[in-house]
């Protein structure tokens, strides 16, 4: 594999895109914008066979099935000198919780600290280790963003989007308010307290609306898809798009939550 060369003439990262189970099923744009923004970033980008991250069953109790796919993972993933994903939530899991998954394993546990060490989110990588400072994008309208929990939280992300963001042509960026709260999504928490995940999400589409903005933005698909959800059967004509999709001036794609218009015979 012919490495890409910088012009000092030294080897390029090699980047290990964890292209997520939502993204890879659900909205694959995201990791085409990933790709693309990584790539001008000056890296050398691999997709490693991968699955799931294992959240689901971590935060449902079941370490066993976590520990599973997490060795999945870290198998995969060695070799790379960088492992980034578009998403907080799978960020998180690799770089705050596998550590601890395999904290009782002398044989995985310094795989797993070595892993969660090289692991970062899409935009803060961007931002915090390839040190970009903008992006060659054009998108013309009023954004609005929302700092999921797990980005915010765990990895501190948030000023690196908005950095950005500051300089895509042509966009306009208005803040909502409690655009740190919860979106309600939360993985399998929205499926086992529904009530209290639609309470939650009620209030931040209202803030959202609020805002003004035509466009909702985030780094984190689950969430996004949530509140979109919840836009659309509130009747709410706001589109919601992954961060990366505008910042890679990739947006020919319908909004998330948008129905598609399939062909006709």
């Amino acid at each position: 594999m012919r490495l890409v060369q910088d012009k000092a003439g030294s080897r390029a990262p090699r980047v290990g895109l964890f292209v997520t189970c939502l993204v890879d099923l659900m909205r694959p744009s995201i990791g085409f914008a990933a790709l693309k923004l990584l790539e001008q970033a000056g890296c050398k980008v691999e997709v490693p066979s991968q699955t799931c991250c294992g959240q689901p069953g971590y935060n449902s109790g079941d370490r066993a099935t976590a520990r599973d796919l997490a060795e999945q993972v870290i198998r995969s993933f060695s070799h790379c000198d960088y492992v980034v994903a578009p998403s907080g939530s799978c960020a998180g899991m690799i770089k705050a919780h596998y550590p601890e998954l395999f904290a009782d394993d002398p044989n995985l546990a310094p795989k797993a600290q070595a892993l969660a060490g090289k692991t970062h989110e899409l935009i803060s990588f961007l931002v915090d280790v390839m040190k970009v400072k903008s992006v060659d994008a054009s998108f013309d309208g009023t954004v609005t963003y929302h700092d999921s929990c797990s980005g915010l939280r765990e990895l501190k992300i948030k000023n690196q989007p908005r950095q950005l963001l500051g300089t895509v042509n042509g966009l306009t960026m208005v803040e909502m308010n409690e655009s740190e709260v919860c979106c309600g999504f939360g993985g399998t928490f929205a499926v086992k307290y529904g009530e209290i995940s639609n309470s939650i999400v009620e209030k931040k589409t209202g803030n959202i609306s609020e805002a003004g903005a035509h466009t909702l933005l985030a780094g984190d698909l689950g969430c996004l898809m949530n509140m979109a959800g919840k836009l659309a059967r509130e009747g709410k004509s706001i589109e919601v798009r992954h961060v990366a999709e505008v910042l890679a001036g990739l947006t020919d794609e319908p909004p998330i939550g948008a129905p598609r218009v399939s062909a006709q015979s």
